[in-house]
């Protein structure tokens, strides 16, 4: 079978079910692991915001989106040629990657048969299941039932090692200008992990508040996880969020390596968010994970 993932995470779910002999293009953003975007075809491109401020990228995609424009730029024909069997998609986030009824779109133009599986999971359990949705349709339901459940086993002891332990506010921020707060599976991250998620919308998108009503929901930790960058350029914008929230402890924590991408990794994310919340329960957060931006009090 000849896969093509439009989207990072599906990117990584189809290498950790070692399918990724059977992958034949990505997207310009599937850098994880770092094999997946030099040694397949792109076919999905966008534009490089990497020397904007998160002001100009809200202003950007607020101004594409507003017109009607596109984000991203589907290399369609290239997309043909590489005739896929099947694509991984999805419709959650016209900002995070190329919506599915661009591709059915574009297929059908082309005369292209592929089939097309739209991934679009709300909460942690939805992400867990939209990997067994991929083994399924890729035809490897028991690498994927196994990979399942390591994770739910990693889970569970991290449930077990937090349980009866007090449950620590916590709000975690996707963007910091504006300010959103996390939603979707952010908060069952969270939960996870043994904390309490406030000023969150769980299942639900992220959504823009001010920082006044961040405080208000009285976090007693903020987590920083900015979309689109991992832990160098989150720990640069949490700067800007202590002084904001002056008081609270702030952390940055590698948002598109174990947060924000919906896939195996977000596993990563609950075990480094425990060691945040509960030090003396479970292990420390690997190294290039978390990094604490405000002085211990």
């Amino acid at each position: 079978m000849r896969l093509v993932s439009l989207l990072p995470s599906a990117t990584e779910i189809v290498y950790a079910l070692g399918l990724d002999e059977s992958l034949v293009g990505v997207t310009f953003e599937c850098d994880e692991p770092p094999a997946a975007r030099s040694e397949k075809a792109i076919v999905v491109g966008g534009r490089d915001t990497s020397g904007m401020t998160p002001a100009e990228i809200d202003r950007y995609v607020r101004a594409q989106l507003a017109a009607g424009a596109d984000l991203y730029t589907l290399h369609a024909r290239a997309l043909a040629d590489l005739e896929p069997d099947l694509i991984l998609t999805q419709d959650l986030c016209r900002v995070c990657a190329l919506p599915s009824g661009h591709v059915d779109d574009a297929l059908g133009y082309l005369g292209c048969q592929a089939d097309v599986l739209s991934l679009d999971p709300h909460s942690l359990e939805e992400v867990l299941d939209s990997i067994l949705a991929v083994g399924q349709r890729a035809g490897a339901p028991d690498r994927a039932a196994r990979l399942v459940g390591e994770l739910r086993a990693r889970l569970a002891r991290i449930a077990a090692a937090v349980a009866g332990r007090r449950r620590p506010r916590v709000a975690v921020i996707e963007w910091v200008d504006p300010p959103f707060t996390a939603g979707h599976w952010i908060p069952d991250l969270v939960t996870a992990a043994g904390g309490l998620p406030v000023a969150a919308s769980p299942g639900a998108p992220s959504v823009p508040v001010n920082w006044a009503a961040i405080a208000a929901a009285a976090p007693e930790l903020v987590v920083v996880a900015p979309c689109g960058y991992h832990l160098p350029g989150a720990a640069e914008q949490a700067r800007s969020v202590a002084r904001a929230l002056p008081g609270i402890p702030v952390w940055a924590i590698d948002a598109d390596g174990i947060v924000v991408r919906p896939g195996p990794r977000l596993v990563d994310g609950v075990e480094a968010i425990a060691a945040l919340l509960h030090p003396q329960a479970v292990p420390a957060a690997p190294p290039r994970t978390v990094s604490r931006v405000t002085p211990p009090g």
